[in-house]
């Protein structure tokens, strides 16, 4: 079995997350001189669907000091796309292919993944590539359940890697000087937030077996989520970039209450200086769409309140008019609108005006991606604006809100042990099942 430059066997590299095809080292023509990859940080693109993309290919290959080596994606209509936009960039044709990930993370001239996978690859995919040295940026939302969440940060922790949770919102300016002007004191003390995300998801979605399109490996695309027959609604549209259905089934997204919601709750987070814990008490109500009405089945609706340890309450609803964070508190509010009208406000207008004193906490304000390179650049994995523990808790606000919704009454959570008290059935949905071979034996906390 080959090894790696450390000595370890691929089999023993991915930690058990199935095993690896064997390949050839190729080296590109580029490996040698002023332009090679050894003076740049190297990307390897695992995903390269809508978001991937528009959003994180397009901004990577115009960066400085990063090249793009490798493409993977189990569409070929994605993956040829996305490798003719990076040789076009760059001149050549030295960007690989690949239809499978492990190829991607075993290669030694790889420095960092860019995981833009669909929201059940993100735990395994990223996991993998952590125990490998690999850093990584991973789209929101993080996981899919609690457990796998832990299970990710740790992992980040022991390797030491670079990690980002790629979300844009708290590099927005409105909700960054949110979080200075809140954190510095300026409404005084908080007693209230309110976050909104908008309505997109909805019933519907045909349930019948369809053929697999011909440029899709569907069963690598399923991986680690129980095999089921292919229906497009499920997946994503052939040769598009269109929202996919797969954000509307609750095996593969959870849908807008982790979607968007881990955007703003980041925010939320960050400015309630609790980015690193949680809540202790969530209560909901939500709605599923009707049985017999189709495939999705995410939440088309919800409100949902948390309450922390020192009183402050959240309160997380659906709103249609779009995404944004309200701040209360004793001395006045301010609102920061995202992909909504309304702008920032506030209860005064000079509480906007308001310029920071030298002796003020000021929060550091880079780009998703600028972030993620800065910290590999400056060999400073604390700096993440928004690293594994930071994503896993406030991915887990989400889950949290689906599982009190889902047990229909008030929880109490121990954001330490991150286990509710006193309720085995809301135990129990901490983590799920994956299965065979990209089982990640993830087990709910016993602590």
């Amino acid at each position: 079995m080959k090894t790696t430059r450390t000595g370890i066997s691929r089999r023993q590299m991915l930690g058990g997350i199935g095993a690896v095809i064997g390949f050839p080292t190729i080296l590109p023509s580029t490996v040698f001189g002023k332009d090679a990859p050894s003076n740049r940080i190297t990307i390897g693109m695992i995903g390269v669907g809508r978001q991937g993309t528009y959003a994180n290919l397009r901004t990577l290959v115009n960066m400085d000091g990063v090249q793009i080596v490798s493409i993977c994606d189990v569409d070929k209509w994605r993956m040829n796309n996305a490798k003719n936009e990076v040789d076009k960039k760059y001149g050549n044709k030295d960007c690989r292919t690949y239809a499978d990930w492990r190829e991607v993370i075993e290669r030694d001239d790889v420095d960092a993944i860019m995981n833009s996978t669909p929201d059940h690859w993100h735990v395994p995919i990223s996991l993998a590539a952590v125990r490998v040295g690999k850093h990584v940026s991973c789209e929101k939302p993080l996981t899919l359940s609690i457990a796998e969440g832990r299970v990710l940060a740790d992992a980040v922790k022991k390797h030491g890697v670079v990690f980002r949770t790629d979300s844009e919102c708290r590099s927005h300016a409105y909700m960054h000087k949110t979080a200075e002007l809140v954190r510095n004191g300026y409404i005084g003390k908080i007693k209230r937030f309110e976050v909104g995300v908008p309505r997109g998801d909805k019933a519907g979605g045909k349930t019948a077996p369809m053929p697999v399109p011909e440029d899709l490996d569907y069963e690598m695309w399923m991986g680690p989520i129980k095999k089921k027959p292919y229906t497009v609604h499920a997946v994503h549209p052939p040769k598009s970039y269109s929202r996919p259905g797969w954000m509307r089934c609750l095996d593969t997204c959870e849908g807008m209450i982790t979607n968007w919601g881990t955007h703003v709750i980041d925010v939320a987070q960050l400015v309630n200086n609790s980015e690193r814990t949680g809540p202790v008490s969530i209560e909901g109500t939500g709605k599923y769409p009707a049985a017999g009405s189709g495939l999705w089945n995410v939440l088309v609706d919800f409100k949902v309140q948390f309450e922390y340890a020192d009183g402050v309450i959240m309160d997380y609803i659906i709103d249609s008019a779009g995404a944004y964070l309200r701040v209360e508190g004793e001395e006045g509010w301010i609102q920061a609108n995202w992909h909504r009208k309304g702008g920032f406000q506030a209860s005064d207008i000079n509480i906007l005006k308001t310029k920071l004193k030298d002796s003020d906490l000021r929060i550091p304000q880079r780009s998703d991606k600028g972030d993620f390179i800065h910290c590999i650049k400056n060999n400073a994995p604390a700096e993440a604006m928004a690293d594994a523990e930071v994503g896993h808790r406030t991915c887990s606000m989400g889950q949290l809100a689906h599982v009190a919704i889902k047990r229909g009454k008030k929880l109490e959570w121990n954001p330490a042990k991150e286990k509710f008290a006193g309720d085995d059935e809301a135990n129990k949905m901490l983590a799920r099942a994956y299965r065979n071979p990209w089982d990640l034996n993830i087990k709910i906390p016993t602590k």
